[in-house]
């Protein structure tokens, strides 16, 4: 399949998706179908140039794909539970995702099968999301009956004069509905998968064990950083992280698995190991970030954009990372389609990556005054290469500049690596000796410390943060538009030579 071709099909099948998301009319991808079927009519008579005819074809084909797949999955909401929005009802079903614990509540994401509403019991499919007390006794996988008030989500304020909308948020995982003020028990064991809930019980032993060894917030952020588990950070400290640019540091981003990946390859570079062995051990340790967040589908989506960047690095082509990048992204928007919109996770993981594989090499090479030592020129190069390809997104979402990110980057993504790693040998400590870790957790300590430390100097400078107003999305596109010719532009003569290498 040539370059272009699959191109087409990736670029125009988001396309597709992210305009029917808007309005998926069957009607459009009818009138799409009509223009392939010209563009193939002209391909076949020969009025235009065959190739940009059937790359035309191509394209308006996957664009309506694009808005098929996203109408269908568009279910109109169930009349029974809209009926019941506002009362008070009861449902059974089963968890389906690690529970969510917050300071003054449980979420559980339960997969409900049945509703009894007005003394009447009637079978449902849908995801509610149950808010119930602290204490509450339930696992992933457990079967549990809640009662309590059914509401709907709401778009709520995000500040700066932008809207966040939740609802959207909530049902790309499949939540329609919120069960508030909820009386949860347990009520039996349902369908669970065996490698999801031993991750889940693997990742719950090893938090135990950091917060055995280490205080907060030190604890909270080594469970951000090695586990993607950002809840004991606190929202004090989440917000100086975002001030200065730091938040990919407290999730388990394809930032922070990118990192780990890359410090395991120059350590295996010292050996005399295939190339093919060096990209099997990266994988693998992608597919194990994932599984100690037990599979969470913004972990998966980070282990396999990081994969992408590090096989491309590793390869040093960058027309493989871009194909790979291409079917990747379509791949899992064609899963679940309401992430290319509603999901800033996928967003900025793809747009992440898609900085450090075509920006990174090119900073590297504008930044060669920096030293190599340390992995300072690396890490100025990758905090600028996603700096210009994530940064439009954060400002339409959230409106925060953050003014000294490269700098507070420098400074902290030094200590990641040695970081993540002092705090899993701290955690395994914490497990075996209790509060007599904390003499072994030192170093982590230190490390973590240090990171704090950056971000609060940092957000506690004059305008570190400044806020913009909300502007249209019409910018955003005609911004990465821009990026996108650049990139086109800048890299076809490796593209280019990459393809009449391989084919």
């Amino acid at each position: 399949m040539s370059a272009r071709v699959l191109y087409g099909l990736s670029g125009g099948f988001l396309f597709g998706v992210f305009v029917g998301s808007f309005d998926a009319d069957l009607a459009l991808a009818a009138f799409l179908l009509v223009l392939a079927a010209a563009a193939f009519a002209v391909a076949r008579f020969g009025a235009l140039r065959h190739e940009a005819a059937v790359l035309a074809c191509v394209v308006l084909v996957a664009m309506a794909g694009g808005v098929v797949r996203v109408g269908a999955a568009a279910e109109p909401p169930d009349p029974q539970l809209s009926e019941a929005v506002g009362s008070r009802v009861t449902v059974e079903g089963v968890v389906f995702a690690e529970p969510d614990m917050r300071e003054s509540s449980i979420r559980l994401y339960v997969q409900t099968d049945t509703l009894v509403y007005q003394s009447a019991t009637t079978s449902i499919e849908t995801g509610i999301l149950v808010i119930a007390p602290l204490g509450s006794d339930v696992s992933y996988g457990d079967r549990v009956r809640a009662g309590g008030k059914l509401t709907l989500p709401e778009v709520f304020d995000a500040g700066a004069g932008r809207e966040f909308d939740y609802p959207m948020y909530l049902k790309k995982d499949g939540i329609t509905h919120e069960l508030s003020f909820a009386e949860v028990e347990k009520i039996g064991a349902g369908g669970r998968n065996p490698l999801k809930a031993a991750a889940i019980f693997l990742k719950r032993v090893y938090l135990d064990g950091l917060h055995a060894a280490l205080p907060e917030p030190q604890a909270g952020l080594a469970a951000g950083i090695t586990v993607g588990d950002k809840r004991g950070v606190g929202p004090e400290l989440s917000d100086t992280f975002r001030a200065v640019g730091l938040t990919h540091i407290i999730v388990l981003s394809g930032y922070n698995i990118m990192i780990v990946i890359d410090y395991l390859s120059r350590a295996l570079a010292r050996f005399a190991l295939p190339r093919f062995v060096h990209l099997s051990l990266s994988i693998f340790t992608a597919f194990l970030f994932s599984a100690f967040t037990g599979f969470a589908s913004a972990s998966v989506r980070a282990g396999s954009m990081a994969g992408i960047a590090v096989a491309a690095r590793m390869a040093g082509r960058l027309y493989i990372a871009s194909r790979a990048l291409a079917v990747v992204a379509a791949l899992m928007v064609l899963w679940n389609p309401l992430v290319l919109r509603y999901d800033p996770g996928f967003q900025l993981s793809a747009l992440a990556t898609f900085g450090l594989v075509f920006f990174t090499p090119i900073m590297i090479r504008k930044l060669s005054f920096l030293t190599y030592r340390f992995g300072v020129r690396e890490i100025a190069a990758t905090t600028l290469a996603t700096q210009i390809t994530v940064l439009p997104l954060l400002l339409f979402e959230n409106g925060q500049l953050p003014v000294y990110s490269l700098f507070a980057n420098l400074f902290a993504l030094i200590a990641v690596p040695l970081a993540m790693l002092f705090s899993a040998m701290t955690a395994l400590a914490g497990l075996l000796f209790g509060g007599f870790a904390a003499f072994v957790g030192l170093p982590a300590y230190a490390l973590l410390s240090y990171i704090v430390g950056i971000a609060q100097f940092f957000a506690s400078l004059p305008f570190a943060s400044i806020t913009l107003p909300a502007f249209s999305p019409v910018w955003l596109v005609l911004i990465y538009g821009g990026v996108i010719l650049f990139v086109l532009k800048y890299g076809r003569t490796q593209t280019e030579e990459g393809e009449k290498a391989h084919g």
